[in-house]
This record gives structure tokens, C-alpha cells and sequence, in this order.
């Protein structure tokens, strides 16, 4: 049931209080058993993702909570909020699991935010990273890490890092190689107070520039070249980190060193203070990020599950598009990336692939039937180059532990690497979920045999037997000798082939081939399906109703903090497919007005990326638009994560100038915008269309919905670090002084305004209803249309519908068709009140001109009989003329 929750949202007070569970009006088991809230816990209902830091602070947000109130949202959902490194912008590159970060106000002013965000009946979600921590600069930010360079085994932190204490620590940050640096006397000892360590006086340090590191008690007299040589740690140069780092990463990234969070003085360190918090009400529930980088996902999510008392917790896990979370997670489900790609999908014309397609094959010489081959290159660039050190160490484990055993023997180290390297580039998905000493479910086993017959394809016929071999060790089968079949080096094998398979997918794909592929770049998305290219209604009704039945308090979301790309410009992207020869022929109109400007040794993939961008960018006349600064900036991460011509460790200079130049042109030559304009123009319904019924989507699909930080209106938002840019918030044209005035009943006077009053009014449904859209008494389904330009479904209350959603699709070919024509859909019985547009209508078969009429998205919610208590009244309606 619902914690006090009024039969009607007061239009000045829109605070939603959470759905709980009560356990005596359910069932001892059902599909959803393990994955929702245990009863005295609360499950948000739309969530408001908010990026802290320096320029948004505890206090900054503390301020905000009558907006976000009156928008309908009922958590805050706030991104790390521990210690983390010096400078740090995003708060995952934790050093402090004991403090509340200071640039953020400190633990009283998180303490000071909850009591107001509580006061409206508001809750906390925060982010949490088990997985790793900052290796910062200076090296003493972070004192656990700095312990165990200073004192090695002895350290009462061994413990914490996944890494070797059998060799000196790698620490790839020297400029050159140590000889050199050395010779010029670039390494100094001084004595400083170390932070945080004030009472053990002035310490002896190791200085390289900026850098800092402890010096092992003893050696600070010796001679620099012995000092170095004496100490847990290896300076080294840069470049050698990649082929020798020894201690697990964060994927690629040396500044991350990860930490045994499965060792349970670990999980209590790491995990006391959040867990304190959340005891003492200051935070409801939790998003983990990147279990898939831990030794056993599924134990430390029930670790955390049992030490949260049951609170509601969302797993950042990016599936395969036919994949499905673990069941046994005991977990409210995922972040939402599932939904978001499938939201877009579901506006993407299908009949556009060809063309979009030749033109990508013109510029880049890349066909549609390429990208297999493209994310296969990817991932073999990055397993040998990047990852290189984490797959060597696989493979040696493996033949170590094979060497010991006289019946796996004669089983040579290149074999065993070739055939671990083939596994890697043959997965389809991050990776499979084994427990050293639990035999795994015949799903897992199928997945990875699977992908072994992938892999065998492109092995050498002597490799067979090699591969086989790597297999059942992988899989925790009893090969070799009796007694040797359960050695602690099998474990790690294990282990660490499930995390080195999510770094080189996570690097392999999302970070280098769909940045590469530039087919319809609004497809490749956190773990989105661009070869999938569409979605039809049919199959996203499939997907829906399957999550809905397990999953019902998942998180579904549109643009996040790691997504390539925000909703809006996906959505501008999108319609791309519906105008495919209008746009090709607009991209070669474009290309010969600019030919004398254009670079002659141009990349193809960085130039049809950028034609795209500049498009999914285009909003000139809005409250964000694109300027040349932030389009370089993109530009050049993009095509350094391309890693064709240019990349972060060998950038061409020149030639990222020239592009930036070109790109520079195009977004201020008036002849070019003349071009956009005119094509804005003749795109801006479907446009409209696309963004409106996607946020639509995402607020009443199914689980809870989270609003990213200012997409409640338009955004032209690229990849980080540009979508954490700043929000106008209290600007005399800011969101706040925005909604007040759609709230007097002003008519919106733009897309931007649209969008607002939509996701206003949608959240307070939601807010209004919460038990008809998260909770066990939460459903889905499909309601019948004859037409596939329509995706209609309604969310039900008890089994029975309580709200309707009918979403236009493909905008341009309906019109074609002559639009709704006879085309109807079947309302649940009933009254059902327009929350949009105002007005009612009745169930049973109805006109979907009447009913949708011309409105990207029609939500109805059910008017409540006077004989059905169990019926959800209705919202407040908004003015009649404000209608998205």
C-alpha cells in the first residue's frame, strides 16, 4: 500500500511520498519476489539525477526541493558524494569511504538536505562505487593506497587493492623512462605533514613534480637510484603501463586502482558510512555503479541487499539486447540503459537504413553489413593495446595453473592466449556470472560455449583441445587431477576472465566502435543495439511486459550522466531515418557549398559524425544551443576514442585543428545555416514528435523514471564532460520561473516549453498514482491499435488499467498514409481524462483521430467510480490551452 498519499495532488504541494510494501497483501512468492523494497523501506517513484561538485553543492540543492517538488519528482538522485580526488567532477574517483566530500558541504549539509527534501516528503538515492578508488595527485589524497606504498604487506590496507604484493606496485607516471629521469635529478625527497596524518610530523616524500609518494621507513638516506628500487612501488614511465600495470583498473584507466570489495573488512570500510546514513534516514537508497567490475556481483549485491535491510537498489548493468539481469540479484533492477535505446529505436523508420547506410558506406567506405567486423577490429586493437597487461596476466594464470597439472599439460602459452583473446573478442556481452565453487546455470554455460564456437572459427585446428581446456576452467568444471580442480589459481582464472571480458567490451565497444560507427550515431548508445538499426512495437511490448513481471521497480531513463549522447539530440538523430534522402541530399549539397573549407585529408567516420552532430545539435533559437567551443571539444574526444588517425596517447594536432576548424565553419557560415534551417523546418513536426513522445516514454513505461538534470526541457548535450555543463535553474529565464508560469496556465511558447509542461504533468500523475506505476501492485499491457504508428499500452492498478499511453510513432509516414484515417484503438472501459490536453473520453474502440488527433502523445488516466476504492483518483488538470 501507499504511505499516505492523498487522493488528489494538491496543485501547491506536490510532494509524492514513496510506495511501500505491505507483505500481508501479497503473495509469499511471486516473478518479483527479491526485487522490491522490503516493506518499511520506500521505492522512489521518478527520480532527478543531479551532478554534484563545486558548482552544485548540498546547499545549491537544498535550495532547489520546492522545484523539483513541484515538478512531481519524489528523489533526489544524487551522483557520489564521498571524499573524492582533488579537482575531481564527477565524484567516482573516491579517497575517502569516512567523509562526505567538503567541496559538496560536508555531512551536516547533506544532513541539512535530506531533513528538506524529507520535509516534502522527498527521499535520497545516492550513487555508490564499490569498485574502485582514485590513485590521486598528490598520492597522500588517498591514505589506504598511500599505506600500502609506503609499507607494502605490512600495511593494514594489503587487503584493499586488487593487486600483487609479491612485486613492486606499478606507477606509470613518469614523463620518460626512469633512466633518463634520473640522470636529470627530476626525482626529490623533501619532508612534508601529510594530510590527514598531522600527527606523525613532517614525512619524508618522493617528488615528481605534481606527483607525491611515501617513502619505506629506512631508505631516505640511500642514493636516489637505490631509494627507488628500494620502495613497494615502481615508478615508471607512462607508456609502460598498459603492457605491465599489475594492479586491476577501472577498464583502461591507471588513475582508478580497484578494490577487494568482496573481502568483508573491505565491504565494511568501504560501505560504513553510507550504511550509517542510510540507518539514520539521511539516504533511502542506493545506485551501484559498475558491479560488473567485481570479483562476484551477484554476492555483493546481496551483501549489500542484507546490509541495507532490503532498501531499494538499482545495479548499473549494461545488458546485451538479449540479455536479461540475474534473477538471484537482489536488486530493484537496472539504471535504465535497457529502456533508453528501445525507446529510441521505437522512432526510427526502418525504411531509412539503405539510404542513411550508402551515404556512411560513401563517406567513411563502412557498409551496413560492417559493423560486426568494426567492433570485432575494436576490441582486437584494444586487447593488445590498452588491456594488453590484464590479458597477458589471464593467460599466464592460466598456463601456470596448467603447467602444475601433468594431466593439462603440453598446453603452450601462446595457445592459451590465443584462445583466451578469441573468447574476448567472441563475447557478445560483458561478461557471464560464475562463483569459484558454485557450479553455474545452464544459461551461462550455454553463453560462454557459445561463444567459444565463435571463437574456435578463428582458432587454429591444433587450438581445439586448447580451447576446450580454457573453457571448463573458466566454467568451474573438474578437469585435470583429482584435488587440483578447486586450486585457488583456477578461482582467479575465473575471476578475472569475467572482468577482463566487461573491460574489453566496455573498450572494445562503447568507447572505440561506436565511435566508429556512424550508421545513425543515435543508436550507439550505452548499451544500445545499432545493428538492431529499429524497434518495431511488437517487440518493445515484449520487452516491457517480461520487466514489468520481474522487474517492477526497475529504473527507466532517458539521458544519463555516461550516455554518448542527451535524449534530445537522439531524438534529432532519430528522425534522420523517416528524411533519409532529404538529409543525404542536404549532407551533399553541404559538402560542395564547403569544399575550399574542407580538410583535404578529412577522416570519413569524423566527418560523417560531425554532419550528424551538427544536426542532433541544431536547436539555435533554444535556451542551449551549440556553440563552436563545445562542438571542438566533442569532436576531438570523439575522434581520439575513434583511435584511427588521432588518439589521447598520440594526438595529430594539426589535423584535429583543421577539423575543428571546418566544424567551426559550419556551425557560423550563414549559408550552412541557411540549409539547416530550412531542413529544421521541414523536420520540426516529427522532431517535436520524437522528443515529447520519448520523454513520454520514459515517464510512463513502466519502473521508476528518472529525469536527468534539466531535461525537462531541451538540450543539446554530448558526451561527458558536457552533459554535467551547468542548469539554469533560477535565471530570470530559468527552469524555476519557467514552470511557475506554465503553472499560472500560460500557453507554452516553444518546444522547451512543451517539454516542461509534459514532464511536470507526467510526474505528477505519477506522484498522484505511484502504486499504478512501480510496486507489486503495478502491471503492463499492450492495448490493441490497428496501426503500427501508434504504440498504446496502459499501466495498470490491481490488473486492472489505470492509466493509458498512446505514443505516435514514425511522424512522416502516417502523414503520408493520410495520417489516422479509420486507424482506432480499444480504451479500457470506462471514464478517461485527457492529462495533456484536458477533456475525457470513454472506453471501448475509438477513433485515434479523435482520440490522439495530432498530439505526439496522448496519456489518460481513469477517473475513479465511486463504488471502486481501489480506483486512483484523478490528477489536477493543468489549463486546458497548455497541450504538448
Amino acid at each position: 500500500m501507499t504511505d499516505a498519499v492523498d487522493a488528489a495532488v494538491d496543485s501547491t504541494d506536490r510532494a509524492a511520498l514513496a510506495v511501500s510494501v505491505d507483505s500481508a497483501e501479497t503473495p509469499a512468492y511471486a516473478p518479483w519476489s527479491g526485487h522490491v523494497p522490503a516493506p518499511e523501506h520506500r521505492t522512489p517513484v521518478t527520480t532527478y539525477r543531479l551532478q554534484l561538485g563545486a558548482d552544485l553543492t548540498f546547499a545549491d540543492v537544498e535550495e532547489l526541493v520546492p522545484y523539483l517538488s513541484d515538478l512531481g519528482v519524489t528523489d533526489l538522485y544524487l551522483s557520489p558524494v564521498l571524499a573524492a580526488a582533488p579537482g575531481s567532477t564527477h565524484g567516482y574517483d573516491v579517497v575517502d569511504h569516512r567523509r562526505i566530500s567538503s567541496v559538496m558541504g560536508g555531512r551536516a549539509r547533506l544532513e541539512s538536505l535530506a531533513a528538506a527534501a524529507g520535509a516534502r516528503g522527498m527521499g535520497i538515492v545516492v550513487d555508490i562505487v564499490p569498485n574502485h578508488m582514485a590513485v590521486p595527485t598528490p598520492g597522500w589524497h588517498n591514505l589506504p593506497l598511500w599505506s600500502v606504498l609506503r609499507e607494502g604487506p605490512d600495511s593494514p590496507y594489503a587487503a584493499w587493492f586488487d593487486l600483487s604484493l609479491d612485486e613492486p606496485i606499478l606507477m606509470p607516471i613518469l614523463g620518460r623512462r626512469i633512466g633518463a629521469v634520473l640522470a636529470d635529478e627530476e626525482l626529490t625527497l623533501e619532508q612534508v605533514v601529510v594530510p590527514g596524518q598531522e600527527e606523525l610530523g613532517e614525512q619524508w616524500v618522493l617528488r615528481y613534480y605534481d606527483h607525491a609518494f611515501p617513502i619505506a621507513q629506512g631508505t631516505e638516506a640511500l642514493p636516489m637510484h637505490v631509494l627507488v628500487e628500494r620502495q613497494h612501488y615502481r615508478l615508471a614511465y607512462w607508456k609502460v603501463g598498459d603492457e605491465e600495470i599489475n594492479y586491476r583498473r577501472f577498464f583502461d584507466v591507471g588513475t582508478l586502482a580497484a578494490i577487494r570489495v568482496e573481502n568483508p573488512d573491505v565491504f565494511a570500510g568501504s560501505h560504513g558510512l553510507i550504511l550509517e546514513l542510510m540507518g539514520a534516514g539521511v539516504i533511502g537508497a542506493l545506485r551501484v555503479d559498475h558491479p560488473d567490475g567485481l570479483a562476484d556481483p551477484g554476492g555483493y549485491l546481496a551483501q549489500l541487499a542484507e546490509a541495507t535491510g532490503g532498501s531499494w537498489i538499482a545495479a548499473e548493468k549494461i545488458l546485451a539486447p538479449s540479455e536479461s539481469l540475474p534473477t538471484s540479484w537482489p536488486v530493484a533492477g537496472t539504471t535504465g540503459y535497457d529502456a533508453a535505446w528501445r525507446i529510441d529505436q521505437l522512432q526510427v523508420d526502418p525504411a531509412g537504413a539503405a539510404r542513411l547506410g550508402a551515404l556512411m558506406q560513401e563517406l567513411t567506405g563502412d557498409a551496413p553489413v560492417d559493423y560486426d567486423r568494426i567492433v570485432e577490429e575494436a576490441k582486437r586493437e584494444v586487447i593488445a593495446g590498452s588491456l594488453a597487461a590484464e590479458v597477458d596476466r589471464l593467460a599466464r594464470i592460466l598456463d601456470s595453473l596448467t603447467s602444475q597439472d601433468v594431466r593439462l599439460r603440453d598446453h603452450t602459452l601462446r595457445d592459451l592466449r590465443a584462445c583466451v583473446v578469441e573468447l574476448l573478442v567472441a563475447a557478445d556481452q560483458y561478461r557471464v556470472y560464475v562463483v569459484p565453487g558454485t557450479p553455474p546455470g545452464p544459461e551461462t554455460a550455454a553463453v560462454l560455449h557459445a561463444d567459444a564456437e565463435r571463437a574456435r572459427q578463428r582458432l587454429e585446428p591444433d587450438q581445439g583441445e586448447t580451447l576446450d581446456l580454457v573453457v571448463a576452467i573458466l566454467l568451474g568444471e573438474p578437469v585435470g587431477s583429482e584435488g587440483l580442480s578447486e586450486s585457488p589459481e583456477r578461482a582467479e582464472a575465473i575471476i578475472r576472465f569475467q572482468q577482463v571480458c566487461g573491460a574489453v567490451t566496455a573498450k572494445g565497444v562503447e568507447d572505440t566502435a561506436f565511435y566508429r560507427w556512424t550508421h545513425l550515431t543515435s543508436l550507439t548508445e550505452v548499451g544500445g543495439n545499432p545493428a538492431g538499426f529499429a524497434l518495431s512495437a511488437d517487440e518493445a511490448h515484449a520487452w516491457a511486459d517480461r520487466v514489468q513481471n520481474i522487474w517492477p521497480d526497475t529504473m527507466v531513463t532517458s539521458t544519463t550522466h555516461d550516455t554518448k549522447r542527451g535524449e534530445d539530440v537522439r531524438a534529432r538523430l532519430d528522425v534522420l531515418a523517416s528524411y533519409a534522402d532529404e538529409w543525404s541530399d542536404l549532407v551533399h549539397r553541404l559538402r560542395a557549398m564547403t569544399a575550399q573549407e574542407r580538410p583535404l585529408d578529412l577522416d570519413g567516420r569524423s566527418e560523417n559524425l560531425l554532419w550528424q552532430t551538427l544536426w542532433g545539435t541544431w536547436a539555435p533559437e533554444s535556451a542551449d544551443p551549440m556553440d563552436p567551443e563545445r562542438l571542438s571539444a566533442y569532436l576531438i574526444k570523439a575522434s581520439r576514442e575513434q583511435k584511427i588517425w588521432t588518439t589521447w596517447t598520440a594526438p595529430d594536432l594539426p589535423r584535429e585543428q583543421a577539423l575543428t576548424d571546418y566544424a567551426t565553419h559550419l556551425l557560423t557560415n550563414e549559408e550552412v545555416s541557411r540549409e539547416l534551417e530550412a531542413f529544421a523546418t521541414l523536420t520540426a513536426k516529427a522532431v517535436r514528435t520524437a522528443i515529447l513522445a520519448n520523454k513520454a516514454l520514459a515517464l510512463t513505461w513502466m519502473g521508476v523514471s528518472d529525469i536527468y538534470q534539466g531535461s525537462e526541457t531541451t538540450r543539446t548535450s554530448l558526451v561527458d564532460p558536457d552533459n554535467r555543463r551547468t542548469v539554469d535553474y533560477a535565471g530570470p529565464g530559468g527552469l524555476v520561473s519557467l514552470l511557475e508560469r506554465l503553472d499560472s496556465g500560460a500557453t507554452p511558447r516553444n518546444l522547451d516549453e512543451d517539454k516542461l509542461l509534459l514532464t511536470s504533468r507526467l510526474a505528477r500523475l505519477r506522484a498522484s498514482r505511484p502504486d499504478t506505476f512501480v510496486g507489486p501492485r503495478s502491471g503492463y499491457r499492450a492495448i490493441p491499435v490497428t496501426t503500427s504508428f501508434a504504440f498504446a499500452y496502459a499501466r495498470l492498478l490491481d490488473e486492472v488499467p489505470d492509466v493509458v499511453v498512446i505514443v505516435r510513432r514514425l511522424s512522416k509516414r502516417l502523414e503520408q498514409l493520410g495520417g489516422w484515417r479509420e486507424e482506432s484503438v480499444v480504451l479500457p472501459e470506462g471514464t478517461w481524462e485527457d492529462v495533456l490536453h484536458g477533456g475525457t473520453v470513454e472506453g471501448g474502440n475509438q477513433p485515434l483521430a479523435d482520440v490522439v488527433a495530432d498530439a505526439p502523445v496522448v496519456v489518460l488516466a481513469k477517473v475513479a467510480s465511486q463504488t471502486s476504492p481501489t480506483e486512483s483518483a484523478p490528477l489536477v488538470q493543468p489549463a486546458e490551452e497548455a497541450a504538448p
